[in-house]
């Protein structure tokens, strides 16, 4: 069985991390077939959203810490180097919207992976652990880059620290993710918003994620400029002349993606 399960549903593509007997924690075939899965929604056009979610009661519980341990363990470097960082780069440069429907426990990578994509969403029941120092480890995958971006250094610092647990509401309210659905309605609320991205303009959308990329490293002059580079691209797209004719028109836009 496939510890990735991959289905394109209109302009949707779903990536469910499948390995609900261990929490969806990542071992190498997990983490490479993310990587292949990621690589195939950057390269198709029909794809215009990634939605990102786990099978069964969690999202992910990070590393698989069987493939640390035993006869043969794989070392450290090797997981961040050839399996985390290469998805979280992915996700970062992926060319339009990736959604994280976190619909259960996120822990260590788990938690820093959905934090890395562009819109988190948490069912009621979901939770996220910053599970690090409780193995004597640092936050990776991106984590003590993110964080303190969407909490607050003093907040990222003591979850960091304390690897206590943050409730999803806790985590809406602190603005670490995007919204908080009801379980009972989380797929499909989740899945609902992932489409509305899907049919919005794809190539305006990613210039906005490539200029938040730079947007807490810039300098304000540096942003401005980036601002410019990329709203003469956007204007130059086939979706900017839908927008602007449909409100003229006081219809609905329909966009391509081109």
């Amino acid at each position: 069985m496939s510890s990735i399960l991959f289905e394109i549903k209109g302009h949707v593509a779903q990536i469910i991390l499948n390995r609900p007997d261990k929490f969806n924690s990542f071992n190498r075939a997990m983490a490479l077939e993310m990587q292949a899965r990621l690589d195939e929604c950057a390269s198709v056009h029909d794809i215009r959203c990634v939605y990102i979610t786990g099978m069964g009661k969690a999202f992910s519980a990070g590393q698989d810490l069987g493939e640390l341990t035993g006869d043969e363990p794989m070392g450290i470097d090797r997981i961040l180097s050839e399996h985390y960082n290469p998805i979280v780069q992915r996700i970062r440069n992926m060319p339009k919207p990736v959604v994280a429907a976190v619909n259960g426990v996120a822990a260590g990578a788990g938690a820093n992976i959905a934090l890395s994509c562009d819109v988190v969403l948490a069912a009621e029941s979901a939770s996220f652990i910053q599970a690090f120092s409780k193995i004597g480890l640092i936050p990776d995958s991106g984590g003590t880059w993110f964080l303190p971006r969407l909490i607050g250094w003093q907040k990222a610092s003591a979850l960091m620290m304390l690897g206590e647990k943050v409730s999803a509401t806790e985590a809406e309210k602190m603005g670490m993710i995007f919204r908080v659905f009801a379980d009972e309605s989380f797929a499909d609320e989740s899945f609902a918003l992932a489409k509305t991205l899907s049919e919005m303009p794809t190539k305006g959308l990613a210039y906005t994620k490539h200029a938040l990329n730079y947007s807490f490293i810039n300098s304000i002059e540096e942003q401005l400029q980036l601002e410019d580079k990329y709203q003469q691209k956007s204007a130059a797209t086939a979706d900017y002349k839908e927008g602007v004719n449909a409100f003229l028109e006081k219809r609905k836009p329909v966009f391509n993606g081109n």
